[in-house]
């Protein structure tokens, strides 16, 4: 595919990038021109494969460890566009919901985002650009049972977000959200089981009657729609565009 250029000659970090959305962002960016650094979880031949595939370096930061972030941060060096896309969920009543997968989901879906923006801003205020980028959630802006930790965390990094929006609006650099309802990605699939038992449904039911009965078009949204708006957000076509939260959730937080 032909590359546009819009994003010739800058750096993207793409945290949670070895699938799903974050996998679709780091392609769109690439096809942009972009030079994407990957990061996640997965198989060694897999992502060695998407390296080669987008032209990507890769590091393998565990963004639960501050100190692996600031070691990543600084052997990736100077980015002109971070994506805090990295996530995990659980699904548990509050009562029963593990301390330890609430500190776990605390700390990689809301602080490794602290931890990567506060060591990224520097070299984009030497250069009087940047974008940063949340991957947020309808549960920015909503709530579902069961979701404690990850409502929590979500509705935390909205608040982040609008907040360095403001600190870094006079230095050209913007700060966003994107808030998907439910994407189908491995995230999305993977915690069915878990709705399935606390609330003593069949897959089906759980697809239908809890995930798509939220969002009015009864179709998940797909991860190159998320994508899409990620690619616009960082244009120059976007540079006034700072502290939103972007929507795109087939109409769940409409209602």
């Amino acid at each position: 595919m032909l590359k546009s250029q819009m994003l010739a000659g800058k750096r993207a970090l793409v945290t949670g990038s070895t699938s799903g959305i974050g996998l679709a962002i780091a392609r769109a960016l690439t096809t942009e021109g972009a030079q994407v650094v990957l990061n996640g979880l997965g198989d060694a031949d897999e992502i060695a494969s998407l390296c080669a595939e987008l032209g990507a370096t890769y590091h393998g930061a565990n963004l639960m460890q501050p100190d692996e972030i600031a070691g990543m941060m600084a052997e990736v060096g100077p980015v002109d566009i971070l994506i805090n896309n990295a996530g995990m969920q659980h699904v548990a009543p509050v009562e029963d919901f593990p301390p330890e997968k609430w500190d776990a989901i605390i700390a990689l879906n809301l602080s490794a985002a602290f931890h990567t923006t506060r060591l990224a801003v520097p070299g984009m205020k030497a250069k009087g650009w940047g974008r940063i980028i949340a991957t947020a959630s309808a549960h920015s802006l909503t709530a579902s049972p069961y979701k404690s930790a990850y409502v929590a965390a979500k509705h935390a990094m909205a608040g982040f977000t609008k907040t360095i929006a403001l600190e870094l609006a006079t230095h050209g650099i913007t700060a966003n959200c994107i808030s998907p309802g439910y994407v189908w990605t491995p995230l999305v699939e993977n915690q069915i089981p878990d709705t399935m038992a606390a609330r003593g449904m069949t897959r089906e039911q759980v697809m239908h009657d809890v995930l798509l009965a939220k969002q009015p078009t009864k179709q998940f949204i797909q991860p190159e729609d998320v994508a899409a708006l990620a690619v616009f957000l960082c244009g120059d076509a976007a540079r006034g565009i700072t502290g939103a939260n972007y929507s795109i959730d087939g109409g769940w937080t409409a209602e």
